[in-house]
């Protein structure tokens, strides 16, 4: 195999298969990017058995001669970024690799790419088509709310329900709950059962990066136990986690008599940030204080000192005062944009405050116990 290309296009490629790579496993053949020549294109290939990334490399790519090779992913890694050379030279033959350039030559040690296991094709008839932008935002509104670290491995991952034309996307850990409503097209009947198509949350990370705002549309299917989604230039498979979800529709409050009260995510942020600032990892409770027409963020920590903030808001009725985890609202507020205005509903110091935007979004946070 012979070919060359532009370093910062195999550089960008290779940096986003690589990140699946694992550092640490007992079969080192996976610490390696598959690479395929053929035609005009050049894909590359990565796995650690549960994630896998197909990527298609066509623009800034010369083929002189057909044939696959397994690239190691922390040297060639280093080659790529280190290198000040416009155009990179790979080439194969029976005593390793070589990659070079204008001013570098690098040898290394290849291993056979048939040892290399197989990355899923996307070859389904059934599939939803969903808008790029919309997914992407329905990824990074809710995988921040799940929990990796739990034993109940199902809060691990993002739970996707797509029927028809809706497509729902929510993360818990059981003590927030994070759910993004939008529209999609189902292709050849394509749905989900249950709530049993949970996507790992290293996975969602992994596709995120592939998403192009230059692509319209992306195609997420589901099967068994994977998740296969397509754009124009990248497969990516999953294996879905196991386990069922928890019923996320009874955690959304159901209230009649709740108040709600239009905040802006800017200012909010702004004196959430100032309220933390003396707290620590054991007294991480805000006191949320709503009442004559103001929004007071009151912390206090014994060895930190106290803090007060105050926002103007919409509301004058009886004082409702509440205690959340700032890490959780800020969380929040990270993932929205600073002029965005949303309705932030409570009902008592007891019950949960529920955020929700008006483009499908809805945020739940548990409330702490209040100790002052």
């Amino acid at each position: 195999m012979k070919i060359t290309c532009q370093r910062d296009t195999l550089a960008n490629a290779f940096a986003l298969a690589a990140s699946i790579a694992p550092t640490r496993s007992p079969k080192e053949i996976l610490q390696n990017v598959k690479i395929t020549a053929a035609g005009s294109k050049l894909t590359l290939s990565a796995t650690d058995q549960e994630v896998g990334i197909r990527l298609d490399v066509t623009e800034g790519v010369e083929i002189e001669t057909e044939g696959t090779a397994l690239l190691p992913v922390q040297r060639t890694g280093a080659i790529l970024r280190e290198s000040s050379d416009e155009k990179i030279t790979v080439e194969t033959d029976e005593s390793g690799i070589r990659i070079s350039g204008s001013r570098s030559k690098f040898r290394l040690p290849g291993n056979n790419p048939d040892e290399f296991p197989s990355v899923r094709e996307f070859d389904e008839e059934k599939y939803h088509q969903i808008s790029t932008r919309l997914f992407r935002e329905m990824l990074k509104r809710t995988a921040f709310a799940t929990d990796s670290e739990s034993s109940r491995y199902a809060l691990g991952g993002v739970l996707l329900e797509m029927e028809e034309s809706s497509v729902i996307a929510v993360g818990t850990d059981g003590r927030r709950l994070a759910r993004m409503e939008g529209t999609g097209e189902s292709v050849g009947g394509h749905q989900t059962n249950g709530m049993t198509t949970i996507v790992p949350t290293r996975a969602i990370a992994l596709i995120e990066k592939a998403l192009s705002d230059k692509d319209d549309s992306v195609e997420v299917a589901s099967r068994g136990n994977d998740l296969l989604i397509r754009t124009p230039r990248a497969v990516i498979s999953s294996r879905l986690v196991e386990g069922r979800y928890p019923n996320w529709r009874q955690v959304l409050p159901q209230r009649e008599n709740a108040v709600q009260i239009d905040v802006t995510v800017g200012p909010l942020f702004a004196a959430l940030r100032q309220a933390a600032i003396v707290t620590d990892i054991d007294s991480r409770g805000v006191d949320f204080t709503f009442a004559d027409g103001t929004l007071k963020l009151e912390a206090s920590t014994a060895d930190l000192g106290e803090s007060q903030i105050e926002l103007p808001i919409t509301y004058d009725g009886e004082p409702i005062t509440l205690t959340m985890d700032h890490r959780y609202l800020a969380d929040f507020c990270k993932v929205m944009d600073s002029e965005v205005t949303f309705v932030m509903e409570i009902e008592s110091s007891k019950s949960p405050a529920l955020l929700n935007t008006d483009d499908g979004y809805a945020y739940v946070i548990m409330p702490m116990a209040r100790d002052r």
